[in-house]
Order: C-alpha cells, then sequence, then structure tokens
C-alpha cells in the first residue's frame, strides 16, 4: 500500500480537479484532495473511498504561506511525502483592467494563480529531490500564449506561470522530477462562470472546441503514466497559439471583432451574445 504514489490536487473541490482526484483514485494513487471548500472535498473524497480508492480531505487556501505548509504536514502524517504534484487551483475576473480593484481583483488573484502555486511548488521540491523522483504538474491554459481582452490578469498569471515552469524544467533536469504543463481552451466548468458577467462558456464557444473536465481529467492522467511533458489539448490550439506567434495582428484583428470601443461603450463576448 505504501508503494502508491501520493498526488496532491489543487482546486479538487469542483470541475477539472474533481474528475481529476476521480480518475487517480480510480487508478491506485493515493489522493489528497485540497481547496477551501470542505464540504465539498468531504463528499469527493467519501466517493473515492466508497470505490475502494484511498483519498484525504485538506482544506486549502493556497493564498496563504501558513495553510500550504499545514497541508503537507497533514498529508505526510496521513500519507508521506508528495510524490506528485498537481497544481490545478485558480480564479479569475473577466473585466476591462480599470473595472478591477487594486486589492481584491488584481492582487489576490496574482496570489492564487501565480504566487500560491511557486510558492506550494517550493514547500513539495525538497520531498522529491531527495527522492530522486517525482512530478509536478500544472494545469495552465491556452491563455499562456494568447493575450486576450478583458483576461489581463489571467493572461499575466498564465504567462507567468509558464516561463516559471519551462525554467523549472531546466533547473531540475537530471534530478528525476518530470516537470508537465496542460493547456486546455475552453472549458466548461463554473471556474469559467464570473459572477458578474452574464455569458456563459458555453454560449461563447462552439461545441466542438469546448472541452470537459473529464477530459482534462484523462489527459492529466496520461501525463502522469507517459511522464510526459506538455499537452494542448484540443490539438487544434496549436494553431491559434501559432498563428498568435507568427501573426499578431490578424489575431488582433479577430479579438477585435468581439472586444471593442463604440460611442465610448466597450463591448465584449457578454454584449455580443445578448
Amino acid at each position: 500500500m505504501m508503494n502508491k504514489p501520493v498526488v496532491l490536487i489543487t482546486g479538487a473541490s469542483s470541475g477539472i480537479g474533481e474528475k481529476t482526484a476521480l480518475a487517480l483514485g480510480k487508478n491506485g494513487y493515493r489522493v489528497a484532495l485540497a481547496a477551501r471548500r470542505k464540504d465539498q472535498l468531504d463528499e469527493i473524497t467519501a466517493r473515492i473511498l466508497a470505490g475502494g480508492g484511498e483519498a484525504l480531505a485538506v482544506e486549502l487556501d493556497i493564498s496563504r504561506v501558513e495553510q500550504i505548509m499545514g497541508a503537507l504536514n497533514k498529508i505526510q502524517q496521513v500519507f508521506g511525502p508528495v510524490n506528485i504534484l498537481v497544481n490545478n487551483a485558480g480564479s479569475t475576473r473577466h473585466l476591462w483592467l480599470d473595472e478591477l480593484s487594486l486589492e481584491t481583483d488584481i492582487q489576490f488573484h496574482i496570489q492564487v494563480n501565480l504566487i500560491g502555486m511557486i510558492q506550494l511548488t517550493r514547500a513539495v521540491l525538497p520531498d522529491m529531490l531527495a527522492a530522486k523522483s517525482g512530478q509536478i504538474i500544472h494545469v495552465s491554459s491556452v491563455a499562456s500564449w494568447v493575450g486576450i481582452p478583458t483576461y489581463t490578469i489571467y493572461n499575466t498569471c498564465k504567462f507567468g506561470s509558464r516561463g516559471f515552469m519551462e525554467s523549472l524544467r531546466r533547473e531540475l533536469r537530471g534530478t528525476g522530477i518530470t516537470v508537465s504543463e496542460i493547456f486546455p481552451g475552453a472549458v466548461d466548468t463554473e471556474f469559467a462562470q464570473d459572477p458578474d458577467l452574464a455569458w456563459r462558456t458555453t454560449t461563447v464557444t462552439p461545441k466542438f472546441a469546448l472541452l470537459s473536465p473529464q477530459s482534462v481529467a484523462d489527459e492529466i492522467l496520461r501525463l502522469i503514466q507517459k511522464k510526459r511533458t506538455k499537452s494542448v489539448i484540443p490539438g487544434f490550439m496549436w494553431a491559434a497559439i501559432w498563428a498568435n506567434a507568427h501573426f499578431p495582428g490578424l489575431v488582433s484583428w479577430v479579438l477585435s471583432k468581439f472586444f471593442y470601443i463604440r460611442d465610448g461603450k466597450r463591448y465584449s463576448w457578454r454584449e455580443s451574445r445578448e
């Protein structure tokens, strides 16, 4: 039992994190589920245990360093050191930059999406380095390659995390630790639903391009099983990344059809779909 890898999944109370926890629990991993909503974690943990898996619910606000260390100590006591970290926790606000508050919106979201992720990654490294094995997986986004209006802070965090993971991968070369990233396009989760906005991911993304949380969880499982370092899903999103890198003016023109100013009023996807 003790040789089963221990996986810590942040943002595990719903969406991608929930589906990933269930998939890994079913496939023989010992799963530590971390998020702020402990009641939902307990429910998912119970489902994994009922299916014969091993799971532990850990309340964690990733924006607080003391909770990061407390969560790792609890996991260590129950399961032992973390072998695989799935950095999935995140939050966002889809508003124009001058509509965002300096502290509640900008500071908080950078702390959760970028700084907290880096701090947690740093905290699990010593045990992985000592074991000369492990895997760090970051659930990123195509938004780490393509800047989009009203996503300024989210893009900032995702661009930053891509640079962090690339540098970390080179730092850890030869240590036995795999550094992996997954870059999904639009995913049908509650994360994508900003309460202050009227539009839903399901109304602005064509059905053929919309990913389910389960499909992302399945890809995360493949990253673990095959020790892959990078995955963009769906695959055709590589075309958007390529176009943005080589024809940024064209991408800006396309986006201007969805985000624009007319007669002093700013419009975005939500107004164009209402």
